[in-house]
């Protein structure tokens, strides 16, 4: 049977088992469009802008373990994608992205709308590629599917030229192709798992530290039984919080810039760092020569290329994390780590992650939050909000954090629940978001209004760019630059304290809000808190906004100092004197 290209594309999307498609319609791609207008397996979400519909896609995926897909049109709605692409790529988000293209005659000849997507993102994605011929397409779009769910998940972008959408051809989809070259499955080397194991089993002071790849595998249970087996303390980065739960004993933290002063100080003095699902990044090594310098480091990850990239490791896995955590399990036996534990809870009691603040602070907020949702998916936008709710929100195998990790994100926290919530109806799904990155992609509030989301959006309040108001703070003598959100053309330059003759804030989130068809409150009191979080929670068909106003110069602390060793941290504002 002949069909157009178009039809060919949805057809292929019903094979690829795909039922949501995050979609922004524009003239390079309205063959596609309309190829969907019948199609009733298909639910196709319309956002408000590219950048909130790729993030939404990836909350999406994050959030179900599908493939997150979008539709988008040619130039500049291809080109509104670009953060979100390189958001989900460095946190291994298995995505794929289809862009209409001029067609294929145009192409180099700078028509209406004409950008070079592939090469555009061609260094911030998995695999991208524009289809030349009406005979190559299923078979493209076949192997994007493939390469964007298997190994180490990713971005994957199709380019679809205009001409390619309405060209007739045949309509068979392939049910499996090869791609030469590509390995989609790892098997687990026994051997190094052997000499994992006897290096274990002689530590003394050995550390599980944990990654978002470990969470991506699924291997939570699996991990979890591996370090009540051994008895060895578990460590995260913030990409691998919840995979064990973070109420558990041998729970003790995340570690890096604001990790706690209990995990950074283990890694700093353990015999044996075995990392699982992990990059070794800046924000989690601190100075390189000093980390975990006196162990030996062992390094499990899915990418051969991860390893030893940052971090020089002892012995290197290239594997699932999933199937390398379960043989693992097969030999595993219970260490003698109660002195190393012991030690480690010293460390916690001494230097607790707490907030001395009185009033309304993040910690309470996100404490109550914990406290009402027990079956939730959390979204956290980036700056201060995150790094709080990463030190502050308890997860589980019932409550799942979304954040952007890799590329740190503002404006991703909100999008990505429009996502989430969309695939997980049955879930309550909560935003904790600063004033700053609410306000990147806030046009999303039509989004979640007009497709009935009940998504409880927390704004935590003060007034700055948090985050870069803390560093001018701490860093460069309170030169507060651009980073006050209260800031007029009236203003002195040179102000960094707020009074009582700052002008209102803007925008008024709760007339804004409303003004989408949301419910809004604002809070200022802690006594207000689990209220406005139970209303939110029992709100029905729409989002609701709680505003807090929070501290403005309120501090994320711990902190390790640009340059410093892990465990050389400034632990209270008070330590600066400031």
């Amino acid at each position: 049977m002949m069909i157009t290209g178009a039809e060919l594309f949805v057809k292929a999307l019903k094979a690829e088992q795909v039922d949501t498609l995050f979609a922004y319609p524009g003239g390079q791609a309205i063959d596609l469009f309309n190829a969907l207008y019948s199609e009733n397996e298909i639910e196709v979400i319309l956002p408000r802008h590219e950048q909130g519909l790729v993030h939404a896609a990836d909350g999406y995926a994050r959030s179900t373990g599908k493939v997150g897909v979008c539709l988008v049109t040619s130039g500049p709605g291809a080109t509104n994608l670009v953060t979100g692409i390189a958001t989900a790529n460095y946190d291994s988000v298995p995505l794929v992205c289809f862009t209409g293209q001029v067609p294929t005659g145009l192409i180099g000849n700078d028509a209406f709308q004409e950008v070079d997507i592939a090469g555009i993102t061609r260094s911030i994605c998995k695999y991208a590629v524009t289809v030349r011929r009406r005979d190559d397409l299923a078979a493209i779009i076949k192997k994007a599917f493939i390469i964007a769910r298997t190994g180490k998940p990713g971005v994957v972008v199709v380019d679809l030229p205009k001409d390619i959408q309405r060209e007739y051809g045949s309509d068979d989809y392939p049910e499996k192709i090869e791609i030469r070259g590509y390995k989609q499955e790892l098997s687990v080397p026994a051997g190094q798992i052997r000499k994992a194991l006897e290096i274990l089993n002689h530590a003394k002071k050995p550390v599980f530290l944990i990654g978002g790849g470990v969470k991506i595998s699924h291997a939570h249970s699996e991990m979890l039984k591996l370090a009540e087996t051994t008895g060895v303390p578990v460590i995260t980065t913030i990409m691998g919080k919840g995979a064990i739960p973070t109420t558990h004993d041998l729970y003790i933290g995340n570690i890096g810039i604001h990790g706690s002063y209990a995990a950074n100080t283990a890694v700093s003095h353990c015999d044996l760092l075995f990392s699982i699902g992990t990059r070794f990044n800046d924000r989690i090594t601190g100075k390189i020569g000093y980390f975990a310098a006196h162990a030996t480091i062992i390094h499990i990850d899915i990418d051969s290329a991860s390893v030893s990239r940052n971090i020089a490791v002892d012995i290197s896995i290239a594997a699932d994390a999933k199937m390398a955590v379960s043989a693992l399990l097969e030999k595993a036996q219970k260490l003698d780590t109660g002195e190393w534990l012991e030690q480690i809870k010293q460390w916690e009691k001494q230097y607790p992650v707490s907030m001395k603040t009185k009033g309304l602070t993040p910690e309470k907020i996100i404490k109550a939050i914990n406290h009402v949702f027990d079956n939730a998916i959390i979204a956290t936008d980036v700056g201060q909000n995150q790094l709080w709710a990463t030190q502050f929100l308890e997860l589980n195998e019932k409550k799942q954090m979304l954040t952007s990790g890799g590329l740190g994100t503002m404006g991703y926290g909100f999008p990505a629940a429009v996502g989430a919530k969309i695939g997980n109806p049955s879930k309550d799904v909560i935003v904790i978001s600063g004033d700053g990155g609410m306000q990147m992609n806030i046009q999303e509030m039509a989004t979640a209004v007009c497709y009935e989301l009940p998504i409880t959006i927390c704004i935590l309040n003060n007034g700055y760019l948090g985050n870069v108001r803390q560093w001018q703070e701490m860093f460069f003598d309170r030169r507060y630059a651009s980073t006050c959100m209260r800031y007029r053309k009236s203003c002195p330059k040179s102000c960094n304290s707020p009074t009582e003759c700052c002008p209102e804030y803007t925008p008024d989130f709760i007339k804004l809000a409303e003004s989408y068809g949301a419910k809004a409150v604002r809070i200022t009191k802690e006594n207000e808190i689990a209220e406005a979080l139970e209303t939110a929670k029992h709100t029905l068909k729409v989002p609701m906004v709680i505003e807090f106003i929070i501290e403005p110069e309120e501090n994320v602390m711990p902190i390790v100092p640009p340059g410093n060793a892990l465990d050389d941290m400034i632990l209270e504002s008070e330590d600066k004197g400031i």
